[in-house]
């Protein structure tokens, strides 16, 4: 078999490089070690989040992406089930960098939400003093929609998909695998946060490491729809799009006080609502090169404490709990090793992949190709 292209791994990161690839009329195949997509791209909130994220390259991939998002999904049957984002803000302080925030260009088409406005949308506490809305954000229901891209990208777009097969080794144009030798004359390697395959020595120097985090399906007692995405004051100190603000200085000082525990973790809220009302809710940030594989049932406690202070589900419970990991670092947002002319490693290193990659992959495929007219 030969191709133009391969690449390696099927989460939304090697996704989105075969839908860049195929765009531009190249012969594709996707090889993946599973039966089908099972890593981080399926586990995460299925929320294509631009507001809040680093101002700069990181925000405008993020805009990026959502624009592919939004034209992929009604084609690929992928519905989206949430619209907009609401920051709800609980403290001053935080209303202060929502203020300043959209004082930025990032801040453009967002508006600014009294109490009584947010609440026609929400279900809020009393705690909530004001919020931010942001109209750019969309949500999917990650468990299925990456599953759908895929068959999409299959039957639409004639990627062809080699699944259960391991790549042991690459010397362009032949590339090894655990069921046989295919060939092609460029690849892309997405490996997610497994550091142990391929180019592990090149991987190994950049000193990445794992990122572990909780996650939970909310069920409300009773009908309790919102009207977007919902955060909270802790996110605006873990999203840089407004923690670098020099406003943020007095949240952080207040929320190090106020809330130390949950900071130790490095929770913040993100809940967004699925079509049968249910909420998934995160979520915690745990690091190590292996993150154990026990989920502390005070993280969830401390996350669904979040939860509650915003947002009013009286008799809510947690139905279905989960543990995902990613790749992080602690200095940039995603890395492309260059191995060479043809042939690239690419890493998101900060959870934001369903944010950033459809944008990424078209930088990368520049690269290979130089940059594209359509």
């Amino acid at each position: 078999m030969s191709f133009d292209i391969a690449i390696v791994g099927a989460g939304i990161v090697g996704l989105a490089h075969a839908l860049a690839a195929a765009r531009r009329g190249k012969r594709v195949v996707v090889i993946d070690r599973d039966a089908q997509a099972n890593g981080a791209s399926v586990r995460n909130f299925g929320f294509v989040t631009v507001t809040g994220q680093q101002a700069g390259q990181c925000w405008s991939r993020a805009m990026r992406s959502r624009e592919i998002w939004a034209d992929i999904a009604p084609r690929a049957g992928i519905e989206v089930v949430q619209r907009g984002l609401t920051v709800l803000a609980e403290r001053p302080e935080a209303v202060a960098v929502l203020e300043a925030f959209l004082a930025t260009d990032m801040g453009r088409a967002c508006r600014m939400l009294t109490r009584t406005e947010a609440a026609e949308g929400l279900p809020l506490t009393d705690s909530v003093q004001a919020a931010l809305y942001s109209p750019h954000e969309l949500r999917v229901e990650s468990r299925d929609a990456i599953g759908q891209l895929a068959a999409w990208l299959e039957a639409q777009m004639g990627v062809a998909f080699l699944w259960s097969r391991r790549v042991t080794a690459i010397d362009l144009p032949r590339i090894e695998t655990s069921r046989g030798v295919i060939h092609a004359e460029a690849a892309v390697i997405c490996p997610g946060d497994d550091f142990s395959g391929l180019h592990a020595d090149r991987i190994a120097a950049e000193g990445f490491t794992r990122c572990l985090l909780h996650m939970m399906r909310v069920a409300p007692d009773r009908s309790a729809p919102l009207s977007s995405a919902v955060m909270s004051d802790l996110g605006l100190q873990r999203y840089l799009g407004y923690a670098e603000l020099p406003e943020a200085g007095a949240l952080k000082a207040r929320l190090a006080d106020e809330k130390a525990e949950a900071l130790a973790e490095g929770i913040h809220l993100i809940a967004v609502q699925s079509a049968d009302g249910s909420l998934v809710v995160g979520d915690s940030h745990r690091y190590a090169p292996t993150p154990v594989p026990f989920a502390d049932s005070r993280v969830d406690d401390l996350i669904l404490a979040e939860l509650d202070a915003v947002l009013h589900l009286p008799g809510r419970r947690v139905t279905e709990r989960w543990t995902g990991t990613y790749a992080s670092a602690s200095d940039r947002l995603a890395w492309t090793g260059h191995l060479s002319d043809a042939e690239k490693l690419v890493i998101v290193t900060s959870g934001t992949g369903a944010s950033t990659a459809f944008a990424i992959a078209e930088e990368t495929l520049d690269s290979l190709y130089g940059r594209s007219h359509t």
